[in-house]
């Protein structure tokens, strides 16, 4: 087997999909599922089930996967270990980020990688704060953005935005309140993620602190499709005020406080305590907090 194998084996893994492979690599489709057979001859392994739907991994696929994982990030340290004597920064790097963020900060995120940082390779990886804080534990992420982490003693964190939850509704409904009571929030009915979802978690926290029942009568885990149920009347959301850039809110959607209490929610830069400060992950951290700043 060969590099080029392997990460072409990840990859297809990763996404799913031969196709959606193919277009990250900018590769014939055929030419990756010719690479990924020859893994397989040679390891006497069935890797992937193919199927009409993209391809999903076998026991084995799934242990080649971690392998996979690993070895990448071997001769990713390797190649900017070597750049680093130079100073430059060079390599793979992979960086989680919060639905919340992921489509204000990406395209900036690779503008300023096509310009600044041409001799490295970034992969963009959308997942909820803990989800993000796993991969960093497992190697399969290098730095991401996370929102009020727990204390974790293989993951590193320092706070980047201090912000609130705020009720997301209807400017008809909420327009002219300048705030809203957190003992009010029981009688609006709630479109909010799956429970472990941060956004969840600190609501709900503060719900029995309060003593105070919400009224959950959706649950979704995608920022935009939240959105487009509260624009339809199916409910209000909590959300942050950054999670709703580039959503058109101003011109549907009234964002007001919650207070008394407010929920206090932490954007925290986060990586892995045995990552090796490399120069791309130095930069990488800077432009994150810089972009973060900017939300």
């Amino acid at each position: 087997m060969n590099l080029q194998q392997i990460e072409t084996f990840v990859l297809v893994a990763e996404t799913g999909s031969f196709s959606k492979a193919a277009v990250l690599l900018d590769t014939a489709q055929p030419a990756l599922s010719r690479q990924v057979r020859a893994l397989e001859t040679e390891l006497r392994e069935t890797l992937l089930i193919r199927t009409g739907r993209g391809v999903t991994l076998t026991d084995a696929g799934r242990r080649l996967l971690e392998h996979g994982h690993a070895i990448m990030q071997r001769v990713a340290l390797a190649r900017e270990d070597l750049g680093a004597q130079r100073g430059e920064p060079v390599g793979r790097i992979v960086v989680g980020l919060p639905p919340s963020l992921a489509r204000r900060l990406t395209l900036p995120l690779i503008d300023i990688f096509s310009r600044e940082m041409p001799k490295a390779r970034l992969a963009v990886v959308e997942g909820f704060s803990m989800n993000i804080a796993e991969w960093l534990t497992t190697g399969r992420m290098d730095l991401g953005l996370v929102y009020s982490p727990e204390p974790q003693p293989h993951i590193e964190v320092s706070p980047v935005l201090e912000e609130r939850l705020c009720l997301v509704g209807p400017k008809a409904e909420l327009g002219g309140r300048a705030s809203v009571r957190f003992e009010e929030l029981a009688g609006f009915p709630l479109i909010m993620p799956q429970h472990g979802q941060i956004f969840r978690k600190l609501m709900e926290a503060q719900a029995t602190l309060s003593q105070v029942k919400l009224q959950v009568v959706w649950e979704v885990s995608s920022v935009p499709v939240i959105l487009d149920l509260v624009r339809g009347g199916y409910g209000y959301a909590a959300l942050t005020r950054s999670a709703l850039h580039n959503h058109d809110a101003d011109a549907h959607l009234a964002v007001t406080p919650i207070e008394s209490p407010h929920v206090p929610i932490t954007l925290c830069l986060a990586q892995s305590a045995k990552r090796k400060a490399t120069p791309l992950v130095r930069r990488t951290s800077e432009v994150l907090r810089e972009l973060s700043l900017q939300v």
